[in-house]
């Protein structure tokens, strides 16, 4: 089958399975290796120890690796509503109001692949990853034309903002890639850089992740910095910030129309009370196929606390 022709079939299935866009690129190197490395050397990373782990690196250096054969990179974006602003409510973050996009992204790619599979009439070696693995997808993302890497580190759609989540499907296909994305549209804007509450925001497309609130809610497991505190705010899971300023989102970001990300009833609005008194036995049922599960429920009272 023609790779042109083929690889359009390939994006139509994926936007009418109910992806904003899909592109395709090589499993070269990422040309922003270098800046990678240098960011792991002065621990940016935090506690994420597993982003230094030199297995993990490397494979982040070869994509081609974490796929035996790999021939292309099909990199899908799905989009999620923008934030509910409330000025009484504490906040979680925008892509964790609904349902753990982990699964729901997966379960579509699932479709998808049984999709291409039937068109070829055979199996299809691929590995998929959905914001999980040693990858670094928003390089891809701008590689595959989708979108460029902002200031605030977000892959921007110049047609929908920031809004979205990413996943990436290794294929032993032989693909058509698309032309990279080269244009910087953050221009002279520092809208980004001046609203971060803990001015975590580094040059070259970069955070300091030791400073950022979604780390500090989400990934640290140890008590937050006394001296960020008070710029945590009202965020008691992740952070919306540099998003919410952004020129891109406020002009576009419409509804995904997808229920799945719709806030579940824990979470529309959230109830501080509620996160103060979670108690262990009610944590599993009303966080199940929810994202705040990675902060556990230590991590949830303790943010509510630092809220409160």
């Amino acid at each position: 089958m023609d790779p042109i022709e083929f690889t359009r079939f390939v994006k139509e299935e994926a936007l009418r399975i109910g992806f904003a866009s899909a592109g395709v690129t090589t499993p070269d190197a990422p040309p922003h290796l270098d800046i990678y490395r240098e960011w792991i050397a002065a621990g940016r990373h935090g506690e994420m120890g597993y982003l230094a782990n030199p297995d993990s690196v490397q494979r982040r250096a070869s994509p081609g690796e974490l796929l035996p054969g790999c021939r292309s990179i099909l990199v899908l974006a799905a989009p999620y509503d923008p934030p509910r602003l409330d000025p009484d409510s504490p906040r979680v973050a925008a892509y964790a109001v609904g349902q753990d996009y982990h699964e729901v992204l997966l379960e579509k790619i699932r479709v998808l692949v049984r999709a291409v599979e039937e068109k070829l009439g055979a199996a299809v070696c691929h590995r998929v990853y959905v914001d999980t693995g040693p990858i670094l997808e928003r390089e891809l993302a701008q590689r595959a034309g989708l979108g460029w890497i902002g200031k605030n580190t977000c892959l921007i759609d110049p047609h929908r903002g920031s809004y979205l989540f990413l996943a990436e499907v290794l294929l032993d296909l032989p693909l058509a890639p698309d032309a990279p994305f080269l244009d910087d549209r953050c221009g002279t804007c520092t809208r980004c850089l001046d609203a971060c509450p803990t001015h975590c925001i580094l040059p070259e497309r970069t955070i300091d992740a030791t400073r950022c609130i979604s780390y500090l809610t989400i990934e640290t497991k140890n008590g937050i910095n006394p001296e960020l505190r008070g710029d945590v705010g009202p965020w008691l899971f992740g952070c919306d910030v540099c998003q919410e300023v952004c020129p891109w989102n406020v002009r576009f970001s419409p509804s995904s129309g997808d229920a799945q990300f719709s806030p579940r009833p824990f979470l529309d609005p959230p109830v501080l009370e509620s996160f103060l008194a979670l108690k262990a036995d009610e944590y599993p049922t009303r966080l199940s196929h929810s994202p705040l599960q990675r902060a556990r429920r230590r991590g949830l009272v303790r943010n509510a606390a630092v809220v409160a």
